[in-house]
């Protein structure tokens, strides 16, 4: 029998309530986070009073909700970027960028879907409201559109459904309103080779994502460049596009995909 470690069981119990928030589509009442967590709300107060202090949490003043704060982020974005992918392109994302000329990002999939966790800025970069952290729209991005191309039907489906019923009540004209539209452009996306999308997310605004795979095939990254419209080539197999596959291919080639 091999003997347990000794821990700190208080530290365990907290985590429960950080674990509740990752996996919450959004910020929760103290009621239902302590609920999901299995504890009494007093109980539950103590421990957030304390991630507080640690910015592992924040509480929004006018709903009294909480969520997770930003030294999560930092140690979430802190883990993906060790990642073998990312380590490996980060090594080489700052080369590519001097030879396309525009800014590059990375992107994993996270809890939430499509998730920005590195940014190289190129010198006549255009400012883009985005930050590390932020998750991309699966239709209306190109991030999300390589994404959503290469991973399982059963998990990508209800994001879909979901996606375009919101846009169908903001009145957005711009994504697809059926799943079989859905469908038929991903496998666009995958006929290509990469994902394409201009003043769509954001105005004025070119943007291109090619996808990064491990040796098991699975989409291991997305590699991003974005760019304004005015200065950016957004040709298929242009100046843009064409170095951005192939490294990716060769990411994804070094990485022991053999597809």
């Amino acid at each position: 029998m091999v003997k347990e470690r000794a821990g700190i069981q208080s530290v365990e119990v907290g985590f429960l309530l950080l674990d509740v928030l990752s996996r919450s589509a959004g910020p929760l009442m103290l009621r239902d986070l302590a609920a999901a967590a299995g504890m009494s709300a007093a109980k539950a107060h103590r421990y957030l009073v304390s991630f507080q202090r640690l910015e592992l949490v924040v509480q929004d003043a006018s709903s009294t909700r909480y969520d997770l704060g930003p030294a999560a982020l930092k140690l979430g974005l802190a883990s993906l970027s060790r990642l073998d992918a990312v380590k490996l392109a980060r090594a080489r994302i700052a080369t590519l960028t001097e030879q396309i000329g525009h800014t590059l990002a990375l992107a994993v999939w996270g809890n939430h879907g499509p998730t920005i966790v590195h940014w190289e800025e190129s010198p006549q970069a255009v400012t883009v409201n985005l930050r590390l952290g932020d998750v991309m729209p699966l239709l209306t991005s190109a991030t999300g559109q390589c994404f959503a191309a290469h991973l399982g039907k059963d998990a990508i489906t209800p994001m879909l459904k979901d996606e375009m019923a919101r846009a169908q009540k903001q009145g957005r004209t711009d994504t697809p309103t059926t799943l079989a539209d859905a469908r038929a452009l991903l496998a666009q996306v995958r006929e290509r080779g990469a994902a394409r999308v201009v003043d769509t997310l954001l105005p004025g605004i070119v943007g291109f994502c090619a996808p990064v795979f491990d040796s098991d095939g699975h989409i291991a990254l997305g590699l991003v460049a974005l760019g304004p419209t005015g200065t950016f080539d957004s040709q298929w197999n242009g100046a843009v596009d064409k170095p951005l596959r192939a490294a990716a291919k060769q990411l994804s080639a070094d990485l022991g995909y053999a597809g």
